[in-house]
């Protein structure tokens, strides 16, 4: 005797992923007949007495018996308890546990494993409608696009050379400052919105842009005051009032878990006509850092100290953070449409739902993305179980784990991984945050995606500042990086694209992953192929908003899905291989790439990808 439990067939489990706490839930497991008869032990065999075993995360874990019918076992449920829970399945001396896949296999697991993972959520859980079915492009400000002249500030280089190679060696001290500045402003980005317009943006996420001493302002000099070289709140306000007219918002970053050294709130260096903390104990600002030996040793981001550690537990800080007239409030009365917070591993579960109800309470529809490496549904932060998805703290986070699947696949031509990674989110996210999340490709924390995708090692930053693709490489590059695109654009989530991507930019690791758009250089064909993905989500938004997804093959470098919602479906097949396939198709279909027609018998050729819609009856192009 088998048993088949799969948490992805809604056969098996009504409700697809995270759960809303209180809604009944049932799960099914059904016999499957072995071929040839055998031998039943009730003691160690599927006929033996059959229980559910559940646990919340760090609880002792509770029996439930399952009903026994004619096509197997089911138990109904209601959980009234958001958090994390796990479950297995017990017969006499086997349990059903949670396989590679995710679907069921009986086993005699030796210690605490095999457990399959459910979600709970609160029931009034709700994430943006307006960004699902979009796209996100993110921008990092310094270097996308300049307007007029950069006046002199103390402590600032000024590169008058847009495109030149960032700075990236140490001082004479051993630190990499990060304090050349290529002139990127506000006004530039919105200059260019027709253009982001043009490639189907609907929200743009923007680096840190309040004032700072670095190039990436991530060391906050002010929360309440834009960067001199970037421009002022009334810029940011032209921005934000331009691009709604285009239907396009702008999602700010909020750093809240450090500021730089070199602040109003910390002052070391005495810049600011503040009494920073670090000047004295009697500063308003005293109690939002931890010091251990007064004033030069205190706890900092990662143990840099250019970026002191801001102590969330102050009243003080909390009240300037999500206060009535704290910063979060301030920049969504400028008309921005939500953050993304920055390491949100290192802002405790209270700060975070602070600060949503601070953003929800001011702007319902505002959106708010977690920075989360990981699996954010069971992440694991400082030995403490974060509850990021449980309905109280984030709307989306960044989806880095899809990130390196994608890549993987690219590089190994092994659609296995992939599909599992797509299967674990599914079963462990809300659906509401599924359909919302920031499937990345690259981003200014990791090597440019065609550069990855290139395959060119380098092992030391004086390589990486010169080294680049021949002509024949990057073309093989954009080969590989036009199908990872693809399925960021098709798979559940938003797609958000790194600024520059869509021209074919190259570059390593920070800082090199940070250069300046070239605008007199354009990547014509890459170009084509993002509009036309744009153009696709656009024509199909309530496809991609909301649709469910189906996986229908994974056969080596083959991998075929389905998105569907109501009458409207779409099948997306990936073949990154050197093998054919034959696609049996009930009816004529043509791919939205490339216009081509596929008949009931079409092959797949190798390294080929599409996104195949049914024909309408007057479609009657040649079959391909």
């Amino acid at each position: 005797m088998e048993i088949y439990y799969d948490p992805l067939d809604a056969a098996c489990k009504t409700i697809t992923g995270a759960v809303p706490r209180g809604e009944e839930l049932q799960l099914n497991l059904f016999s499957v007949p072995a071929q040839e008869p055998e031998p039943q032990n009730p003691q160690d065999s599927a006929a033996a007495e059959a229980f559910f075993v559940l646990k919340k995360d760090g609880e002792t874990e509770r029996r439930f018996p399952l009903t026994k019918d004619e096509t197997g076992w089911h138990i109904r449920m209601r959980i009234r308890k958001a958090g994390l829970y796990f479950y297995r399945f017990s017969f006499g001396n086997q349990f059903l546990v949670c396989g590679g896949n995710l679907k069921g296999v009986l086993a005699d697991p030796t210690g605490d494993e095999g457990w399959f993972q459910l979600t709970v959520f609160n029931e009034k859980y709700h994430t943006p409608d307006w960004l699902k079915g979009g796209i996100l492009y993110q921008i990092f400000p310094d270097r996308f696009c300049k307007t007029g002249t950069m006046s002199d500030i103390k402590g600032r280089m000024i590169r008058p050379d847009w495109g030149g190679i960032p700075s990236y060696k140490p001082d004479d001290k051993g630190k990499v400052r990060n304090d050349d500045f290529f002139g990127g402003t506000l006004e530039g980005i919105r200059t260019k919105l027709p253009y982001l317009k043009d490639l189907g943006v609907t929200a743009i996420y923007l680096n840190p842009i309040f004032e700072a001493a670095s190039n990436h302002r991530y060391d906050t000099s002010d929360y309440m005051r834009i960067d001199p070289y970037l421009g002022t709140e009334q810029d940011l306000r032209n921005l934000t009032a331009d691009a709604e007219k285009l239907g396009i918002r702008i999602i700010l970053d909020g750093v809240f878990n450090h500021t730089g050294d070199d602040s109003v709130y910390f002052n070391k260096y005495g810049r600011y006509a503040s009494v920073g903390a670090y000047q004295s104990k009697d500063s308003p600002y005293y109690s939002w850092y931890t010091f251990q030996e007064y004033p030069d040793k205190y706890s900092s981001w990662w143990g840099i100290d250019i970026l002191p550690e801001l102590n969330e537990n102050s009243e003080s800080y909390q009240a300037f953070v999500y206060g009535e007239n704290g910063v979060l409030r301030h920049w969504l009365d400028c008309g921005i449409g939500g953050y993304r917070l920055d390491v949100a591993d290192e802002l405790p579960d209270f700060f975070l739902k602070e600060v949503r109800k601070t953003v929800k309470e001011t702007n319902p529809d505002a959106v708010i993305i977690g920075e989360v490496w990981e699996d954010a549904s069971n992440k694991i932060s400082y030995s403490k179980r974060r509850e990021y998805l449980q309905g109280e703290e984030l709307d989306s986070v960044m989806n880095y784990p899809l990130k390196d699947a994608i890549i993987h696949y690219m590089m190994t031509e092994n659609a296995a991984a992939l599909a599992n990674t797509v299967r674990i989110l599914r079963d462990h996210y809300p659906k509401q945050t599924l359909d919302c999340l920031m499937n990345i490709l690259g981003t200014h924390d990791t090597a440019r995606i065609l550069t990855v995708l290139g395959g060119k090692t380098c092992y030391t930053k004086d390589e990486m500042a010169v080294t680049r693709m021949t002509e024949r490489e990057k073309a093989e590059a954009i080969k590989k990086l036009k199908t990872a695109s693809l399925l960021q654009y098709t798979l559940p989530g938003v797609p958000c694209v790194y600024y520059g991507d869509e021209n074919g930019m190259e570059g390593y690791i920070d800082p090199f992953c940070r250069q300046c758009f070239d605008w007199t250089h354009q990547n014509e064909d890459l170009l084509s192929h993002y509009r036309k993905l744009g153009r696709l989500r656009a024509e199909h938004s309530e496809l991609f908003a909301r649709g469910d997804f189906k996986e229908l093959c994974v056969t080596n470098g083959l991998f075929i899905f389905r998105r569907t919602a109501g009458d409207q479906s779409a099948y997306i097949f990936v073949n990154h291989s050197a093998e054919k396939y034959l696609l049996r198709l009930n009816g004529t279909f043509r791919e939205y790439m490339s216009g081509k027609i596929f008949g009931n018998d079409s092959e797949i050729k190798p390294y080929s990808a599409g996104i195949l819609f049914r024909c309408e009856p007057d479609e009657t192009d040649r079959t391909e």
